[in-house]
């Protein structure tokens, strides 16, 4: 029997003790998050993306919307304190974050940035992200995701 290969978001719930449940799909590059929802027959209102943006400060930031949505660069800048952000281009992903395009979750980067979950999640008792590589999603509570990556709710969609 194969042993199960952790990536660094599993490891991180693990050690804050929060319960998750990892969903594998076939997949061999980046594919969006729609289509992702629809391999594995969940709800795409209850599956997000995780993007990451550069404000003027330099500093980065990371936001978690729903797969259908479009993130709201003003409001997303307004709640992080910014004049305005920008995401950053998809060749800058891995070296910012440490995970790849299609793979990118707001656990365990190679740093922790300030973090805004879009205010849907918090009504929902369970949600999808991904879970660190292509082809895996995690399904878990974003409340205590959010406490435990000391992130916020706030509205930064359209």
């Amino acid at each position: 029997m194969a042993k199960e290969i952790k990536t660094n978001a599993m490891r991180f719930l693990e050690t804050k003790k929060i319960v998750y449940e990892a969903l594998s799909y076939e997949c061999d590059e980046f594919t969006d998050g729609v289509d992702m929802a629809s391999k594995l027959n969940i709800e795409p209102e209850r599956t997000f993306k995780t993007l990451v943006a550069q404000g003027k400060s330099e500093n980065y930031y990371v936001f978690v919307i729903p797969v259908a949505q479009e993130l709201d660069l003003k409001k997303a800048a307004k709640t992080v304190g910014e004049k305005s952000v920008e995401l950053i281009p998809v060749k800058q992903i891995t070296a910012v974050t440490g995970y790849v395009r299609g793979g990118c979750t707001p656990i365990g980067m190679k740093k922790q940035f300030k973090t805004v979950i879009h205010d849907s999640a918090g009504e929902l008792d369970t949600f999808y992200i991904s879970g660190g590589k292509i082809g895996l999603q995690l399904k878990l509570n974003p409340v205590k995701l959010s406490e435990a990556i000391n992130a916020v709710f706030e509205n930064i969609i359209f």
